[in-house]
């Protein structure tokens, strides 16, 4: 479950700074162990940002039409923000909904896109030995899981499991992207329809802002972020 919290801003800067030091540490470490200053763990080439946008197929039964998400759209960028993979994806099943007023997504942009196994390969090949950034990853990997990707828990940094940036909101439960982006950095995304390429640029800019605290962290042997939900568990190896 999801909540929005009310718009109250938070100077950047004095929050996380470039390093999110000033973010509360993680509970069972020192303040001086979450807080030292460290090089950065890994180099930048290993860190890719993930997004997706679906769309709805649907499977009738008794009790009417059952929607089922399918990937329409897959976003993938660097460290920087720049594009590795940006595209409509060709629906392997009947549409019920193109969900056009979130996605403005037409019938045109994907029934003329790459197949499935053309993406499911070059997302692949994209994310393999990478550290992967993003939001809610578990729902990334689902809405792929056709393509049988899966990646290790261990090589992913989730923005929406991150305890830190929750706890700064005194919020127990997750916060959606565009409340974290707005607060953390004073930007508004999200206006009018989703867009995967934007998210994922939004998440990987949040990420460099607490990247030093996320990897000081895991570094020392504890892990700072919730796990993800039990029934998703599939997804991770």
């Amino acid at each position: 479950m999801y909540v929005f919290l009310s718009m109250r801003t938070y100077d950047l800067n004095s929050l996380c700074g470039r390093s999110c030091h000033s973010l509360h540490p993680i509970a069972g470490l020192s303040n001086s162990s979450a807080s030292v200053s460290s090089p950065r763990r890994f180099p930048p080439h290993l860190y890719v940002s993930v997004a997706v946008i679906h769309i709805y197929t649907g499977s009738t039964g008794p009790q009417g039409v059952t929607l089922i998400p399918m990937v329409a759209r897959v976003s993938v960028v660097d460290y920087q923000g720049s594009i590795l993979l940006d595209t409509f994806v060709r629906p392997t099943h009947h549409v019920h909904s193109l969900r056009f007023l979130e996605t403005n997504i037409q019938l045109s942009d994907v029934a003329n896109a790459p197949v499935f196994d053309e993406v499911r390969n070059r997302v692949a090949s994209l994310i393999q030995g990478k550290i992967i950034v993003g939001h809610s990853l578990w729902m990334f990997l689902s809405r792929l899981k056709n393509m049988g990707l899966s990646h290790s828990t261990l090589e992913t940094r989730d923005l929406a499991l991150f305890r830190p940036l929750r706890r700064k909101l005194h919020s127990s439960r997750i916060v959606d992207l565009p409340t974290l982006v707005y607060i953390y950095m004073g930007r508004k995304i999200g206006l009018g329809t989703e867009d995967s390429l934007e998210n994922a640029r939004a998440c990987i800019d949040l990420f460099r802002c607490c990247e030093v605290q996320f990897e000081d962290v895991i570094h020392v042997g504890a892990w700072p972020c919730d796990l993800p939900p039990t029934s998703y568990s599939q997804y991770f190896t």
